[in-house]
Parts: C-alpha cells; sequence; structure tokens
C-alpha cells in the first residue's frame, strides 16, 4: 500500500496540534509542523524516496531523527509518537484547531475545563452557552464558533484540488497502464480544476473492461466497494473520497468526458442548443433521432451545436457560451509564460531555506527573477524583520546577485504587514530601497467591512505599496475570507497603479476564480505568487495559473508573464 505524501503530512500535522495542546516543547512542535510544511509540498512520491533509500535529511528542515519517523510512516502507516500522544488526548481534539479561531491554548482550556474531545462535544457546548463563561472565550467568541460549526455541518464534504490530484494522479497512473487501456481521463470539478473537490469521475476506454475494473476495485487506495459492475464501479477511498470508473466506447468517448466533467448548467445550456437544432446529446454521444453522428470527440460535441471548443476550466455558465457564439473565449494563461515568482520566503522569517537555496531553485526552474519577501517586525509569530536586519537582507541580495552571474535576478522585496490603521510597519526609507512590496493583512481579520476596506486603501496610499498579498486572507475550508468590498480596493488599485496577489497556496488560492475575473473586468492586473516557504512549494504555481485560468486571465493580465525590464516599468508608480 502506498502512503502518499499528504497523508505522511497530515499525520506530522496532528502530532504538532496534539503536542501543542499538550503544552509540548514549542521546538518540536515547530519542527513536526516544518516536516508536514515540506512533505506536503513535495513532487515526487517521498515512499518512492525511502524505497529508493534516499537521504530524507537532504530535504528542507529534514534532521535525522524527523528522517526516521518520516521513513516509519512511508514504510507501515504508523509514527508511533503520534499513538502515545493519542493515548494521552483524544485524537479529535486536533480537529477543533481546524476551527478559525481556536488554537491549541483555547482548544487546550476547552479539553481541560469543559470535557470536550470533539466537534460534538463542542456543538454541545455551545448550545448550552457553557463556552462563553471559560475565561478568555465570551459571549462572541462563542457565537463565533457556533457560526463555524453550523457552516461546517452545512458544507459539502470535499477536498481540496491538490490532495485529490495526488490519489487521482495514482489512480490515473496505475489504471493507465494496463494493457489495452486506450484513453483514460479524470473528468468533473477536478478537471474544471475547482479548488475544491466533491468525487473523482474516471472515464476509461479499453479493449478488455473486466481487467480495468478488477485492477480498480482491488487497488490499494480502496477502502469500500459501493458498486461493482461491468462497466462502472464505485469506491471510497482511504482518503474518503468517492471515486466512479465507467468504462465507455471509443465512438461515445467525446461525449461522456463532456458530460461527465460538466458543470452541469453549462452542459444543460449546450443540451438546450442542441434541442433548438434538433439533436439529442447525452453521455453516449450527439443524435439525431436514433442515428448518432457525433461525440467521439469533444470537439465534436460542441460543433454539433457550432461552438469551438470551450476549455473545461470556463465551463461553469458564466458567460463562457455567449463568449464562445460571438469569438471572444480568452487565450487562457499557460504555465509556461510564467517568468518569475513574486512571494518567496527563506528562513530569515519563517521560511525553511537559505536565500541561495531558493534562488537556485528559481534558476532551475528557468524563472528571469525571484522576489524574496520574508515578513516584517509586526508578524512576531514568524521572526519578522525589522529595519536593521531587513537591511541585511538587502545587502544579502546584492552580494548572491552578483555571484548568481545573470543566471537570475533576485528581487529585494519584503512582505509587509498593513497595520489597522492603514500604515505600513516599516519605515518609508527602508522600503523605498526594495524593488517591491507585497503588503499583507495577518492580523486583526474580525474588522467590520468599512474598516476592513479603509485600511487597504489607506495602504495602497503608500508609494512603496506594489501587491496586495493573499487579498481574502481566507484558508480553503478552514477560516473564511475577511468582510472586504473588493469592488472599491480594485478601483484604488487601478488608480494608484497597485497589483493584487493571486496566492497560489492550495490552502489559499487567494483570490478566487470569481475575483480574479472581477479585477480583469476592472483593468487591474494580478501576480500569480507562491508564498514559498521552500523550494518545493515553487510547484505550487500551477494551481495559481490554474484559478487564474478559471478567472478567464490571459497571459497580459499577469505580472510575472512579463521580462525583468518590463517588470520593474510596471512597479513604478506614478
Amino acid at each position: 500500500m502506498t502512503i502518499h505524501n499528504q497523508e505522511i503530512a497530515d499525520r506530522l500535522e496532528r502530532a504538532a496540534d496534539l503536542l501543542e495542546i499538550g503544552g509540548g516543547d514549542a521546538y518540536r512542535v515547530r519542527a513536526y509542523r516544518q516536516a508536514a510544511q515540506t512533505v506536503s509540498g513535495l513532487a515526487q512520491s517521498l515512499a518512492d524516496r525511502v524505497e529508493n533509500g534516499a537521504d530524507l535529511t537532504e530535504l528542507p528542515d529534514i534532521g535525522q531523527s524527523m528522517a526516521e519517523k518520516i521513513a516509519t510512516i512511508a514504510q507501515t502507516g504508523e509514527l508511533p509518537q503520534l499513538d502515545e500522544l493519542e493515548e494521552t488526548l483524544p485524537a479529535q481534539l486536533s480537529e477543533l484547531m481546524q476551527l478559525s479561531g481556536l488554537g491549541p491554548k483555547r482548544v487546550k482550556a476547552l479539553h481541560q475545563d469543559l470535557g470536550i474531545e470533539n466537534l460534538d462535544d463542542l456543538k454541545q457546548a455551545v448550545d448550552q452557552q457553557r463556552v462563553r463563561q471559560l475565561e478568555g472565550f465570551g459571549r462572541k467568541t462563542e457565537e463565533t464558533i457556533a457560526e463555524h460549526l453550523a457552516r461546517r455541518q452545512g458544507q459539502e464534504a470535499r477536498t481540496r484540488l491538490m490532495e485529490a490530484e495526488e490519489v487521482a494522479d495514482t489512480l490515473a497512473r496505475d489504471l493507465g497502464g494496463i494493457e489495452g487501456v486506450q484513453q483514460l481521463t479524470v473528468a468533473g470539478s477536478f478537471r474544471r480544476r475547482k479548488e475544491t473537490v466533491g468525487d473523482l469521475d474516471i472515464l476509461v476506454t479499453a479493449d478488455e473492461g473486466s481487467a480495468v475494473m478488477e485492477q480498480f476495485t482491488g487497488h490499494d487506495e480502496v477502502r469500500e466497494i459501493v458498486s461493482q459492475g461491468e462497466t462502472r464501479s464505485t469506491v471510497v477511498l482511504r482518503s474518503g473520497l468517492q471515486v466512479d470508473l465507467r468504462l465507455m466506447p471509443e465512438d461515445a468517448y467525446g461525449a461522456a468526458l463532456h458530460y461527465f466533467t460538466g458543470s452541469k448548467a453549462h452542459n444543460i445550456a449546450v443540451r438546450r442548443m442542441g434541442v433548438e437544432r434538433g439533436l439529442k446529446i447525452n453521455e453516449y454521444g450527439v443524435f439525431r433521432d436514433d442515428e448518432r453522428i457525433a461525440g467521439r470527440t469533444e470537439e465534436e460535441v460542441y460543433a454539433s451545436v457550432d461552438l469551438p471548443y470551450i476549455e473545461p476550466v470556463l465551463r461553469e455558465h458564466h458567460g463562457e457560451i455567449e463568449a464562445a457564439q460571438q469569438g471572444r473565449l480568452p487565450q487562457l494563461i499557460e504555465l509556461d509564460v510564467i517568468r518569475g515568482d513574486l512571494h518567496c520566503h527563506t528562513r530569515a522569517s519563517d521560511g525553511h531555506e537559505s536565500l541561495r537555496a531558493m534562488a537556485e531553485a528559481g534558476a532551475e526552474r528557468g524563472y528571469a527573477y525571484l522576489a524574496i519577501t520574508d515578513h516584517t517586525q509586526n508578524l512576531t509569530v514568524a521572526g519578522g524583520l525589522d529595519e536593521a536586519r531587513l537591511r541585511e537582507q538587502i545587502e544579502r541580495i546584492d552580494r548572491l546577485n552578483d555571484e548568481l552571474d545573470g543566471r537570475i535576478t533576485v528581487l529585494k522585496s519584503a512582505e509587509v504587514d498593513i497595520l489597522d490603521d492603514g500604515s505600513l510597519d516599516l519605515p518609508d526609507s527602508i522600503l523605498e530601497r526594495l524593488d517591491l512590496c507585497v503588503c499583507s493583512i495577518h492580523d486583526k481579520l474580525g474588522l467590520s467591512r468599512e474598516q476592513q476596506t479603509e485600511r487597504v486603501l489607506r495602504a495602497m496610499e503608500n508609494p512603496n505599496f506594489s501587491i496586495l498579498g493573499h487579498p481574502r486572507g481566507r484558508l480553503i475550508g478552514k477560516r473564511d475570507a475577511y468582510e472586504l468590498d473588493l469592488e472599491r480596493v480594485l478601483a484604488a488599485a487601478a488608480e494608484r497603479g497597485c497589483f493584487l496577489e493571486v496566492n497560489a497556496q492550495p490552502k489559499r488560492l487567494d483570490l478566487s476564480d470569481a475575483d480574479c475575473r472581477l479585477a480583469k473586468e476592472m483593468g487591474v492586473k494580478v501576480a500569480i505568487s507562491t508564498d514559498a516557504h521552500s523550494s518545493t512549494h515553487l510547484n505550487y504555481i500551477r494551481f495559481g495559473v490554474d484559478q487564474a485560468r478559471r478567472g478567464w486571465l490571459e497571459a497580459e493580465d499577469v505580472i510575472n508573464t512579463r521580462s525583468l525590464e518590463a517588470l520593474r516599468t510596471l512597479l513604478k508608480r506614478g
């Protein structure tokens, strides 16, 4: 049974949660969290590395002791240290930390003072108004917890795209390697690259379907077989994700791919156009009366209703059909036009690798530039840089650029905190020495819509403001976006020559697809950046590009598709 990187990372993260709740050593907690972050960002399978005898200590922030723990998980699926923690603290306590506003200290208080062990216990305590009686909580905190619990209960169970991709790629590789398999595609919201996935739909054409079904239902990933048939089977994976596999005839593969990719609203609109032309369109093809006239490819399906091919990421019934009819479909941005990354951290703050290591990783990707944006002094939890330390960082970058001899240019930057009054947390005298400033909100997320908007607008008045980092502040499935009048912010950005970030971290993807489209409509360009805390996180750029594509963005809408010279020109304000 192959253990995926995310499964390893989840165990390490859970151990960190329980250690922190139990008041464990801060160094150990940080070691587990940093290891989890490193593992989740790896492109190559960690289990394969272990099997091949690779030295895991070569990975960022992985010492010998942690390497041994990771190897144990990869080989056995178990982490003895986590088992020991779960003997002293309820395993489900870590789930409470998934709720916004509940950190380890509060979870510990809930457990010790109210005997809460899981989300059900917490809901009962909230319903009985016992949480507000605890020191440091109060009525407002209890009401906020109640809101998050209600929202969580009402949400369909969904998996973040990156986590779904890991298992989808494994299944596609293993099933696609079976002799006689001709075509295989993972369809559904996964193919549309939505930020979260409800389930997976796999379509296959094959010479011998029974071999595919047998391999699918017997796969190591499968926890439960829901149904099994000759042309369709449904399973639930170890991760909890449900997967449907359908065998389709070759002549109908395109029609099936169109149907099962969705979205439902998009498909209904296409079918309606078919009816207007005397056609019936379903997963088996395009029919006139009882004769199938098209369906081998998706292009045939669209052509039957006089449409060009529409990219899966656009199929949300948000105007793409009208755009196709009028010849206005966007030339969507592609991954290979990204020239650099404008949001990266090093060990100078809360990153895991050196300045040189990050620069070398950018050069290996063929980037022309890489902005080092370590945190600034207000974010003490991340070891933010004060004026003196940032000055030293600037000098280090200048020396490194001389040594790199033009292979890549490291841009002098910082992720500067926007304080609650809209000022930036370092003086202009040091900020004006930087090539750009990524300015972000990291605290006071609960301000009103008006207050938060004014906070950002005031920050944008600073001539050193370049890019608004993770503009909504959300964490997918964990923390909602803070209140913000994005239209006012975009209008100000357009007027003042500022930009917004599409943060490609899989847990953020902030801006959303809808926000990206709004930015485009209002004439504001964006930067697609990874917020990388290690060199492996540079791989996240593809998720940011996916998000931008879903938002109809083209290469010209993204500033880091420019050459270094053109980028510098764009960054000049006034």
